[in-house]
């Protein structure tokens, strides 16, 4: 029996993924979380053998708490979720130790396949996204700019695209907020921006994030 935990902050994305599993005999959904904390804590306690993780989510966010998760258990793996299929997102979601990347558009078929492979200690990629993730890391790393930041620095930056604040920041990362600044600072002489607006635009030019998500 494969256990798997659901992450995701939509109801109607979880309900439907469920769905879908649920038919599966060989699997069982022991719980389901709405963000990237909840996560966290649920393979804190109980570690499942599969987590389906959406990437983009308010708070922590499906990169960090992935990484988090996969230093925390070695039986547990992460395939991630996200609707964008262009690099660096899936590249960044293998980065962090993820098994796996779906975009959310995906047949149910491949879903369950993904899982199966997964857990069974191999990594899945759909062919069209393996050959993005390939080609990208060919690419000059200044063609992708958001490659040249750390995991904590990547981290930061989709809450600041999100509008969340540096007080807000520092109090879910448990960091002081003048080692969020000091962070900024580092990510704009990085990317050559000079503010959050700058760095904003540079993500959706980038595809980092998408405009739905502001």
């Amino acid at each position: 029996m494969i256990k798997i935990l659901l992450v995701d902050d939509h109801d109607l994305v979880r309900t439907g993924i469920k769905r879908i599993l649920e038919d599966v005999s060989d699997f069982r959904i022991v719980d389901q979380a709405k963000s990237g904390e909840e996560a966290v804590a649920i393979c804190r306690k109980n570690a499942p053998d599969v987590v389906l993780m959406d990437v983009n989510m308010p708070g922590m966010g499906g990169l960090e708490a992935t990484r988090l998760i996969m230093r925390m258990s070695e039986n547990t793996r992460v395939i991630g979720l996200s609707m964008q299929k262009d690099h660096p997102i899936p590249a960044k979601v293998m980065q962090m130790g993820a098994f796996g990347f779906l975009t959310k558009d995906a047949e149910p078929t491949e879903v369950i396949n993904a899982i199966y492979k997964v857990a069974a200690g191999q990594k899945y990629l759909a062919p069209d996204i393996a050959q993005q993730v390939a080609l990208g890391q060919l690419e000059l790393t200044d063609s992708n700019p958001f490659d040249q930041l750390s995991d904590r620095e990547l981290e930061i930056t989709m809450m600041l695209t999100r509008g969340q604040k540096v007080p807000d920041i520092a109090s879910y990362l448990h960091i002081s907020a003048k080692t969020v600044n000091t962070y900024r600072y580092r990510m704009f002489e990085k990317l050559q921006v000079s503010s959050d607006v700058e760095l904003t635009h540079l993500a959706l030019r980038h595809k980092l994030i998408q405009s739905d998500q502001l």
